[in-house]
């Protein structure tokens, strides 16, 4: 996709065109290393006017989204990660999504994970975990990045004063800069940590590794969560 940058604003987005853009690879790759790393796509297609970017979290979600992107009018981005699914039963019946909105996976206490795409179910991982320590924060899986649930987003910096993004892209410029962004547009003030890929080329490794040295994975999710709550109890990596 980013070769083709230019025809996608040029010959798609301009002109409003019904476009479903299906982008594999998204996020770390893997052994395919730093060429094929889908981790900027965030950032270049949100700035494009009349782009949706939206991400699933599993293949239900995957399936839902698409079947959404055929029915909607003008250029739609769906990004979903290279390697296994996380359902066993994917073939769920289909369901159109309200463009821009996002689901609650669960409520809680002190602290919100705002996640897109797979890194979700990372977060699930975290969230169970975090239970049996006396954690219990909230999990919001936005879906869309463009638009991003302006509705859920005011909840959730309207009860938590403590959030965490996390993401499968590059810290600059992706979902967790939008949600940034919307703090400051709605002048909003909280403690928020952003997890991703950092601000240089990632080398090749099995996908498990890199997250963990992304520091993204639920051990960093869970590590995040005991920082900002002030917990002495952290797991290094």
């Amino acid at each position: 996709m980013q070769r083709a940058f230019d025809q996608v604003v040029h010959d798609v987005a301009l002109q409003n065109l019904h476009v479903v853009f299906c982008l594999d690879r998204g996020g770390l790759a893997g052994a395919d290393g730093p060429t094929h790393h889908g981790v900027f796509d965030f950032a270049y297609f949100r700035c494009i006017p009349n782009m949706v970017v939206a991400s699933p979290m599993n293949e239900e979600e995957l399936r839902n989204m698409m079947f959404t992107a055929s029915r909607h009018n003008g250029p739609f981005s769906i990004r979903y990660p290279r390697g296994n699914g996380v359902m066993v039963e994917w073939k769920t019946p289909l369901k159109e999504m309200k463009v821009g909105t996002g689901r609650l996976l669960r409520e809680g206490e002190e602290i919100a994970i705002l996640s897109v795409g797979h890194p979700g179910n990372f977060a699930e991982d975290a969230c169970n975990q975090l239970a049996k320590e006396g954690f219990y924060p909230a999990h919001y899986d936005m879906r869309f990045v463009k638009p991003l649930d302006e509705e859920m987003l005011h909840e959730v910096f309207s009860k938590y004063k403590k959030v965490i993004t996390v993401e499968d892209h590059a810290i600059q410029g992706g979902f967790g800069s939008a949600v940034s962004e919307f703090m400051t547009d709605h002048n909003y003030s909280i403690a928020m940590t952003r997890l991703g890929v950092p601000d240089r080329f990632i080398e090749h490794g099995e996908q498990k590794e890199l997250y963990d040295e992304c520091h993204f994975d639920a051990k960093a999710i869970m590590n995040a969560v005991r920082q900002l709550v002030g917990s002495e109890y952290l797991v290094h990596h």
